[in-house]
């Protein structure tokens, strides 16, 4: 029998903003949007709580209308340590009639079960007293991060390039994910002479496509970036067969290809690995599946010796990728890209010299900033 203390019995769900630019950054074929997250804290009655955010690159509204007709109703009284359960019944709503009926957008209920689920999974710990990497499997206590940079932007120069390189390398960056795709395949190794310029040649250089390239000139591309000995290369094909040309282009070069963030469920992921595809994968556990299907993708990767390798929220994903062998990496952006992620955590893990070092606080290790949440946030819901 279930305690009814142990039950969900607060809810609260933030909108975080982060503020538009000034100067747009573009990748391959289209500008950036504004990161927004969706903020899930949940508490039970005797004391115990927890927080989970889910990324939102399109129009928040449709992501929040459920908690304004209904979904929180579906919330409120489940067990938070049934963390499996809870995820199935929200994302499982993408199927019924009662979705269609309220307005509820499959990919609003995607995005909650997965914030949710996060929450459950960080309030699990802070009850065991346990942080989540330990309690996921504490492969290691800390992990390498790189910075994702040299985004395209109107009027952006060569200097300016340089100089934004320079200042990254000074930071202390280790390894730099850097887009192409934007440019002639000409134009982007000449910002690539200039980034293995600025970092040389121990660091290491990730290369982001954004899915830009067809088959035939991604098979150009690979081999004229080969030369920078790059550590994979993401997303270099159009989406419409991604799956299919990934593979035949994983045979037209050695350098390691990566992939994953711009699937929607975890199955599209499992493709990627069946069909050999990848050799890195890229899931977000922020954007669908939460921690829950996050581990089992982890497990299906170290089956398969595919690394993992999480697109985005460095300081979330930190845990999952720091509990099993199959975790490689991590990603983060200079505050000046993300400053909602610079600012959202009183105690961010630490990061240094191209690593991140977990915090041993339970959970997730991470309490957010009063200062953030009033600066970035917006209540849109709160049960009491």
């Amino acid at each position: 029998m279930t305690n009814s203390s142990n039950l969900i019995d607060s809810l609260e769900v933030y909108v975080l903003n982060n503020p538009d630019e000034v100067k747009p950054h573009w990748v391959s074929h289209f500008i950036v949007p504004t990161a927004n997250e969706l903020l899930i804290k949940i508490k039970t009655k005797d004391g115990h709580s927890g927080f989970g955010l889910a990324t939102s690159y399109t129009d928040i509204a449709p992501i929040i209308k459920p908690f304004s007709n209904g979904l929180q109703d579906l919330i409120i009284g489940e067990d938070p340590f049934c963390p499996e359960k809870i995820y199935e019944k929200i994302f499982k709503l993408t199927d019924t009639r009662l979705s269609s009926e309220k307005g509820w957008s499959r990919e609003a209920l995607i995005r909650i079960s997965a914030a949710l689920d996060i929450a459950c999974w960080d309030l699990i710990g802070k009850a065991s007293n346990i942080p989540l990497y330990k309690l996921f499997g504490g492969y290691r206590n800390k992990i390498p991060v790189y910075v994702t940079c040299a985004y395209y932007r109107d009027g952006k120069d060569e200097k300016e390039l340089r100089d934004e390189i320079k200042k990254l390398v000074n930071i202390g960056h280790q390894s730099f994910k850097v887009k192409v795709g934007g440019l002639s395949i000409k134009e982007d190794v000449k910002r690539l002479e200039i980034i293995r310029d600025e970092i040389g040649d121990q660091k290491g250089l990730m290369i982001d496509v954004n899915r830009a390239w067809d088959l035939k000139t991604a098979i150009e591309g690979v081999k004229e970036f080969e030369k920078f000995k790059p550590t994979w290369i993401e997303e270099p094909v159009r989406w419409e067969d991604d799956r299919r040309t990934l593979k035949l282009l994983s045979k037209q070069t050695k350098i390691p290809l990566s992939g994953g963030e711009s699937e929607v469920t975890i199955y599209g992921c499992r493709s990627m690995i069946e069909e050999d595809a990848i050799q890195i994968l890229q899931f977000d556990c922020t954007m669908f599946g939460g921690f829950t299907n996050g581990k089992k993708l982890s497990a299906l990767c170290e089956l398969n010796h595919i690394d993992v390798a999480p697109h985005h929220d460095c300081y979330i994903h930190a845990p999952l990728v720091a509990s099993t062998p199959a975790g490689r990496i991590v990603e983060s952006f200079d505050d000046e890209r993300d400053p909602l992620q610079a600012q959202l955590f009183e105690n961010p893990h630490k990061m240094s010299e191209g690593w991140i070092h977990l915090n041993k606080k339970p959970g997730l290790g991470l309490e957010i900033s009063d200062t953030a949440l009033k600066k970035f946030g917006k209540l849109v819901y709160k049960n009491k």
